[in-house]
């Protein structure tokens, strides 16, 4: 059981983060932000995959004026992303944003951030102070550690924001690289109080990007630091949400859909396993509850990993036997036949939970 690390809860719409509250996962739209109609797409298509949060570019006046329509429509609370002027933070929150992501490297004159902040505190506007490594604000300090340089930037920002009565606060320290994205999170967690939301930022494509935000975002996971997470891949963005909702599942700490359980297939397998378990996993996308299904490829493993799970088959030379619970169900089902008497026993259960 993983112990969190204590944060004050707060809240973005009607999600709360922090302290107790689930671990969020949040995505952001890859649409031009001016497009109501297909941004406004995009987000149902990534709550439909189970995405709580989402993040909208606002490069412009015009971005940030269709806030208004994109919002009212939304199934769930919006963020602003904001960088270099600060007056579309003030656009935003007056199009009735959820949430605000400043980035310190761009907008750092005081008297801005402040205008955003009582902005930002008349309507209770949470506030993001979005570090990233590639962007940091120039400095007379030398750093040895660019996390340093990053923690030191993230207290500087939250002593103005609590200077002025402002604690809705949440703060993310990203980096491509994974060892500099887990010192800053490290080092910030003892410091600071607030809800800290992780990620490792631009990861890349969806083979390597995965691998580096599981690596990064599950060691910290692991430690109890973390209260949101966003995985950014260079993909359409429910990826990113499918990617978020294993890393949590592995690590036991959010419990959403179908979890699937597959051979790698080897020399003892006497079928086409990759495709059998490409297809039952195309299946089970379409599920939003939590089932645990196996699909294996020999006798070695096979038959204890189907008990394992509620639904399972172990398959042979031309014939397999479905698990239920621990329990057969079909002994003998041909080759022929395992993809649709899998779904069918998956499918009965499901309709039970």
């Amino acid at each position: 059981m993983i112990s969190r690390r204590y944060s004050v809860p707060i809240k973005i719409g009607n999600v709360t983060i922090g302290n107790s509250a689930p671990i969020v996962v949040q995505s952001m739209t890859k649409t031009d932000t001016r497009d109501i109609k297909a941004t406004t797409i995009q987000i149902e298509e990534l709550a439909d995959c189970g995405c709580e949060l989402v993040r909208v570019a606002v490069p412009d006046q015009q971005a940030a004026d269709a806030i208004f329509k994109i919002r009212k429509n939304s199934p769930m609370p919006i963020i602003a992303d904001i960088h270099f002027d600060y007056r579309l933070a003030l656009a935003a929150i007056e199009s009735g944003i959820d949430g605000i992501r400043l980035n310190p490297g761009n907008i750092y004159d005081p008297k801005q951030i402040t205008s955003i902040t009582k902005a930002a505190k008349e309507r209770q506007i949470p506030i993001r102070i979005g570090i990233n490594a590639g962007s940091l604000p120039k400095t007379d300090k030398q750093y040895t550690q660019t996390a340093d340089h990053m923690v030191d930037v993230a207290i500087n920002q939250i002593k103005l924001l609590e200077s002025l009565d402002f604690n809705l606060i949440k703060v993310s320290l990203k980096a491509f690289d994974v060892f500099t994205t887990i010192q800053a999170y490290r080092k910030m967690a003892s410091k600071a109080p607030y809800p800290l939301h992780l990620g490792i930022t631009e990861a890349g494509l969806p083979k390597a990007g995965s691998i580096r935000s599981a690596v990064g975002m599950g060691i910290l996971l692991n430690e109890g630091i973390g209260d949101t997470i966003r995985v950014s891949l260079s993909t359409h963005p429910r990826e990113e949400v499918y990617v978020a909702y294993e890393i949590l599942k592995c690590l036991s700490l959010r419990d959403h859909g179908p979890t699937l359980v597959s051979c790698p297939g080897c020399g003892r397998s006497e079928i086409d396993i990759v495709e059998l378990a490409n297809s039952v996993d195309n299946e089970l996308k379409q599920m939003k509850k939590s089932i645990k299904v196996a699909v294996m490829g020999c006798v070695v493993n096979g038959p204890g990993e189907a008990r394992d799970a509620d639904i399972g088959i172990a398959c042979g030379k031309d014939r397999a036997a479905i698990f239920k619970k621990g329990v057969v169900v079909s002994r003998v089902v041909g080759e022929a036949n395992f993809l649709s008497a899998l779904m069918t026993e998956i499918r009965s259960l499901y309709n039970q939970i």
